[in-house]
């Protein structure tokens, strides 16, 4: 964790310098005709800089703070659940049953917890589920997998889901409001793009996941894990499930169950998300027997080993802070939109795929993202005779996928955070999955570009 804080530390540090070196330039916003501000991609001009002074960058780490305050809640109060729930034991025990029947299943297993993850990432983003982490690293340690594993599941499953746009509201139709297209438009395809990527991502899990279980030292995380016991009394995993036990897991599933309800049919944000975790810290206390003073001890404990978590993604916040404030965001996606004219016509869906990836490492936010690139790209797509689904598609993916490297994303330090597993030891495992995501994302570019993906 300490290792995560400082590598965001240095990346707001670089972002800062940045500030110093890159022109300043500015696009005017106007508002289309679904009320959104977006860029007026004739509009760019470079203005004075703006550099950004070092001795700011604490009042933008606190402005990053409140920013993601309603997330860190939810961090806090996941944490504060799952400590009531792991401490009762019956997580462990039910481990312990469900480990000696597919104890050497990897291959059922492991797909069918990721494609939970993947589907209900269709509509929502990854980091709805950094409360989940610690019970997929449990599970996953239960059956003899290592903590990568677990949080591999949440996060590679949820980034199949998130980045191929199928359904998604934040992502595929606000570019869609911008491009002009038909909303949910061009679905076919983006569900080949799922299923291709569901199938390479899982290929590439569950051999580790094999590798793991034969040779644990090959584990980046083995020491770490070695060192750590799973949270809660290690003894209950011998113990059977009682009828209380059954009581605490009803109550997660149930709360967990309500939580993905509300954020599909109920529009919850994350404040909604938080107070469930509280009621979820509650009804398990009660279920498992615990009186007021050892469900609020539970509660104190379970909040702190969430606060490094937190920590971390309040300071990756305040990178696009910094970037704005420096007047160097709009200047950096100007660059790139230039360069697309003196690229071969089939090669022109890859590089706006890559030149997407590059600019999520300054803009994580998705809605953001398509804001800011889309009344760029589109334009560019017309002159060049690429179709604007084209576009929509290289910018789901390029959004997306590239949030699973990157120390500024929520949803990858989150997931880390309260994994404890250190962003260098995860690098170590995804640095090849992630170049085997960007070939695969190229060849799909190339596809839709052949095919015309229309419409428009």
């Amino acid at each position: 964790m300490p290792h995560s804080l400082v590598i965001v530390a240095l990346v707001v540090i670089f972002a800062v310098a940045m500030t110093w070196i890159i022109p300043a330039g500015q696009y005017a916003r106007v508002e289309n005709a679904q009320g959104m501000k977006v860029i007026d991609p004739n509009t760019f001009e470079y203005v004075e800089s703006s550099p950004v002074n070092p001795l700011k960058i604490p009042q933008f780490a606190v402005e990053g703070y409140i920013k993601t305050a309603n997330l860190i809640f939810v961090i806090l109060f996941s944490g504060a659940a799952f400590d009531v729930i792991t401490t009762s034991g019956a997580l462990q025990s039910l481990i312990a049953m469900f480990a000696k029947k597919y104890s050497t299943k990897e291959s059922v297993f492991i797909p069918a917890l990721t494609l939970v993850f993947a589907l209900i990432c269709t509509t929502q983003g990854v980091n709805t589920f950094i409360g989940f982490a610690p019970i997929m690293v449990m599970i996953a340690r239960g059956f003899g997998f290592d903590s990568i594993v677990g949080a591999g599941i949440i996060l590679l499953g949820g980034a199949v889901g998130f980045s191929t746009g199928t359904l998604n509201v934040s992502t595929t139709i606000v570019a869609q409001k911008i491009a002009e297209v038909p909303l949910y438009s061009g679905i076919g395809y983006r569900t080949v793009s799922f299923v291709v990527f569901f199938i390479i991502t899982n290929i590439y899990l569950v051999r580790y996941a094999k590798k793991i279980r034969l040779n644990p030292e090959q584990s980046p995380m083995y020491d770490l894990d070695k060192q750590e016991s799973i949270q809660g009394n290690a003894d209950s995993f011998d113990e059977p499930m009682t009828t209380r036990k059954w009581m605490v897991i009803l109550t997660l599933f149930a709360v967990l169950g309500v939580i993905v309800y509300g954020g599909i049919k109920l529009e919850w944000d994350l404040e909604e998300t938080a107070a469930a975790f509280i009621w979820m810290a509650i009804i398990a206390g009660i279920a498992a027997g615990y009186g007021p003073s050892k469900i609020a001890k539970c509660f104190v404990n379970g909040s702190k080993r969430m606060i490094g978590a937190a920590l971390i993604i309040g300071l990756a916040r305040s990178v696009s802070n910094v970037l704005t404030a420096g007047l160097i965001m709009d200047s950096t996606i100007h660059a790139f939109a230039q360069a697309l004219g003196s690229i071969p016509k089939y090669l022109q869906g890859p590089f706006i795929y890559i030149a997407n990836i590059i600019i999520n490492m300054f803009i994580t936010s998705g809605s953001g993202q398509a804001a800011a690139v889309m009344p760029i790209f589109i334009p560019l797509a017309d002159m060049i005779g690429m179709t604007r689904q084209t576009s929509i598609l290289a910018f789901n993916f390029g959004d997306g996928f590239c949030n699973y490297i990157l120390p500024t994303s929520t949803a990858l330090m989150g997931i880390l955070g309260a994994s404890n597993i250190p962003y260098d030891r995860w690098m170590k495992f995804m640095w090849k999955l992630f170049l085997i995501w960007v070939a695969t994302g190229s060849v799909l570019m190339l596809g839709a570009q052949i095919i015309n993906l229309g419409p428009i």
